[in-house]
């Protein structure tokens, strides 16, 4: 039986748009994501650190607007959204200075010079404002946009100049000296917002982008537009290549032209000579092309290291893909925000691939052991269901089509072998038969298919689907549909509140079950029992037989609605999800709740168990990850350790008390955790009167202290146990005066003991009293007996 799950690893968003930088040896990303700018490590696909969530700011969520990486990587400046800019430290991640920006409104736009003296900030009050790097004072103040700006960027630095360009909401590029200040020079051709500028090396031409869908090429130098070259699409970055540039290497002749690496709309990039004004190069079969209407895969920005031959390309859907620049393959491809997580499943031999369904067209895989991700395209609209065994997997969406998907064993690669589009509504469940003969699949138009499962590749190159069997199954949507593991039987269950058995040869009906007060959004059967598995928005699991569709069991520990639901430990658990954010472990023998996980902030849709039920997944509304991982033995043996520990370390404990060893029987209760042993070893020491207390007591390591002083605190409150308890707090208290030993929480410590030992006192000098005034009756009674009750009492 399963009674422990852990956390085992969680993969949240850590970019969710706006700006990226990368390091100069492409090791790193830093990725904004709200208050924060997340350092990721590219190998390793884990956020290593990040700068602005510190707990001693005095702000934590102070909104990041836009930041920049400096070209030698050791510094970031950020603009945020209290008027501040922050200046930190890559190494260590400490903030170095805090200024105001003194721009009136939000800063858009900030960027380093190549030099790294200078530091330019600009927003939507059309000002574009120079900062001395190391002082952090302003040095200029630069007007002449209108409104909001769009683009800025530092020229390339030489001895002679240096500008800083900008352009504004009236699409007029302006470049102003850095020197004085002064604006030197303006170009004019652009009709929609600029999106970015790029040089050649020796400062002669500009190349400018916009989203008037058009390049043009100035001479920078005599500020004169020289081509409009049209590409049809919103370009949003560009970057001019160098003749030793990988893309070039099969062009004759490069001196002779100026290459534009750009990205835009369309989603993938192209490289344009835009001096001879022809296209060199076009990407066709990389993951980001789409040619689906109201795709999210335009590109946003292009990253590209000149060292490493490698370019990055972020999309505004939050993938960042890194591409080697000589064979153009993917080597990397990171997800930043994964939007709301619709279902999960695991594929492959030993389970490698990791599928997943978000408010997405396409399919995202990941491969286990690396988190590196590719995207699977076919869908027209978002993917909603996903079901799969072994070495394929099919996919429904809200684009009423299936799709089957075969997983090659020796690669990461995944090939889509058919389509079906019998369905008229959203498909929304869907299954697959364990031996992958066939599938049925339940959608919003209230009807169940059934489909043959075609392995073979047809010479088609998108092979059709026919649908086996059909039949109109409920009244209101279908929410799951599920294959009995025999194959005999196909279970659905659906928002009118109940679920049905069919037969699968016939598709006829066997049984309607009744009882769910609101719509069902699970079912499953179990593998080892004739027991079908229901969840529900009524906060509900219920079992039912199969034979007579009565209800078995019902399970009532959620709080709102049960949306997944499975069977583990061959039928004898069940493990569900709830809208709550929680997951729980059933025991179905004893109806209990075995244990409750708690790390999703909202509702979990997806659930996903591997094949040995080692480990599961899940995802939900709250964009996050998690891999669970089984715990139960380990905690076994954990626990048979620690009660094998403490049986030998009682019996030591046992054995020095019988060796009269008080002292080292003391220390030993006092390591292993035992209150009562340690006040009967003390009472025992105090008893027989035994000298060197005090200096056993203060030699104890500060851990044992600690215990101690814990302890005689709670002793101090029993008045049997006062003078153990006041020997040890009077020991401690001297150490502590003598700085030889420390506690914490010192103050509310005396305060609780105080009372107490006032008590203690009270009562002894009264006992006192009451002695004396006995020990003087009985002189004057008898006073020819010797009384020695002042000794004793002493």
């Amino acid at each position: 039986m399963k009674e422990v799950f852990e956390l085992e690893k969680e993969f949240g968003a850590f970019y969710t748009g706006g700006k990226v930088a990368w390091s100069s040896d492409a090791s790193k990303l830093y990725c904004q994501d709200g208050a924060k700018i997340n350092t990721v490590e590219i190998m390793s696909l884990s956020i290593t650190n990040s700068f602005g969530n510190q707990v001693d700011e005095e702000v934590l969520d102070d909104q990041i607007y836009t930041f920049d990486l400096s070209p030698k990587n050791d510094f970031l400046v950020s603009a945020h959204k209290s008027g501040l800019l922050k200046l930190w430290r890559t190494s260590d991640f400490k903030i170095i200075k805090i200024w105001k920006s003194l721009h009136q409104g939000p800063i858009l736009q900030i960027q380093f010079n190549d030099s790294q003296s200078l530091v330019a900030s600009a927003g939507i009050d059309g000002v574009v404002k120079l900062w001395k790097s190391e002082l952090h004072v302003c040095v200029a103040s630069l007007r002449g946009c209108h409104g909001v700006i769009s683009a800025l960027k530092f020229s390339k630095s030489s001895v002679e100049s240096e500008y800083i360009i900008a352009c504004g909401d009236d699409y007029i590029i302006n470049a102003y000296d850095t020197r004085n200040g002064s604006m030197k020079k303006q170009f004019k051709n652009h009709c929609s917002t600029v999106t970015d500028f790029a040089f050649t090396l020796d400062n002669q031409f500009m190349i400018s982008s916009g989203r008037d869908k058009v390049l043009n090429l100035w001479n920078f130098e005599k500020c004169i537009h020289i081509r409009t070259i049209p590409v049809y699409e919103r370009v949003e970055s560009l970057y001019v290549l160098s003749f030793s540039s990988p893309f070039l290497s099969n062009v004759k002749d490069a001196k002779d032209g100026i290459y534009v690496l750009y990205g835009g709309e369309e989603g993938n990039i192209k490289i344009w000579d835009v001096k001879n004004c022809k296209i060199i190069y076009k990407q066709e079969n990389m993951v980001e092309i789409s040619d689906r209407a109201n795709s999210k895969q335009s590109i946003n920005n292009i990253i590209y290291n000149e060292i490493l031959s490698k370019v990055a390309i972020v999309t505004v859907d939050h993938n960042i893909s890194i591409y080697d620049a000589e064979t153009f393959t993917c080597q990397k491809h990171l997800t930043g925000f994964n939007d709301e997580i619709l279902d999960l499943i695991l594929v492959g031999s030993k389970d490698e691939y990791l599928v997943m369904a978000t408010n997405s067209m396409d399919i995202k895989v990941f491969d286990r052991k690396s988190m590196n991700c590719k995207l699977l395209k076919g869908h027209m609209d978002i993917v909603l269901a996903l079901s799969g065994h072994k070495s394929w997997f099919i996919s429904s969406g809200k684009d009423c089509s299936v799709k089957v998907w075969k997983v090659h064993p020796t690669n990461f690669e995944f090939t889509c072998m058919a389509t079906g589009t019998r369905h008229t509504a959203a498909i929304g469940a869907i299954d697959l038969s364990k031996e992958c003969a066939f599938f049925v699949s339940g959608s919003q138009d209230k009807c169940i298919k059934m489909w043959k499962l075609i392995k073979e590749k047809t010479n088609s190159e998108n092979y059709h689907l026919q649908c086996t069997n059909s039949q109109l199954a409920h009244e209101k949507d279908i929410n799951s549909i599920k294959i009995s593991p025999n194959n005999k039987f196909v279970a659905t269950g659906s928002q009118d509140k109940t679920a049905k058995l069919w037969d699968t040869q016939t598709f006829q009906l066997i049984h309607v079950f009744h009882g769910h007060r609101r719509g069902i959004w699970t079912v499953q059967f179990s593998p080892v029992d004739q027991i079908l598995l229901s969840t529900s928005a009524d906060f509900t699991i219920r079992l039912w037989s199969l034979s007579d569709a009565t209800c078995l069991k019902t399970f009532e520990s959620h709080e709102s609605s049960v949306l997944k639901a499975n069977f583990i430990t061959e039928g004898m658990q069940i493990v569900s999800t709830g809208a709550d954010g929680l997951i729980k472990c059933w025991n179905i023998k004893s109806s209990e709740c075995v244990q409750t996980l708690d790390k999703h902030l909202s509702r979990i849709w997806a659930l996903a168990i591997s094949s040995d039920e080692s480990f599961f997944y899940t995802g939900g509304a709250d964009s996050i990850l998690s891999l669970w991982k089984d715990v139960t033995a380990e905690k076994k043996c954990q626990q048979i350790s620690r009660m094998q520990e403490a049986i030998l370390e009682d019996q030591n404990l046992a054995n020095l008390i019988n060796q009269k060893k008080m002292f080292k029987a003391l220390k030993l209760a006092l390591k292993i955790d035992r209150p009562a042993t340690s006040l009967k070893i003390l009472n025992n020491i105090i008893k027989q009167n035994e000298a060197g207390l005090e200096e056993a007591i203060s030699n104890l390591s500060d851990s044992c202290k600690e215990a101690l002083f814990k302890h005689a605190v709670n002793w101090n409150t029993n008045g049997r146990n006062t003078i153990a308890a006041q020997i040890v707090i009077n020991s401690l208290l001297s150490d502590i005066l003598i700085q030889k030993f420390d506690v914490k929480g010192l103050k509310s410590i005396i305060e609780e003991t105080l009372p107490y030992t006032e008590r203690h006192f009270k009562r002894l000098s009264q006992y006192y009293k009451e002695i004396q005034i006995l020990n003087y009756t009985l002189k004057c009674t008898q006073p020819h007996i010797d009384i020695k009750i002042e000794e004793e009492t002493d």
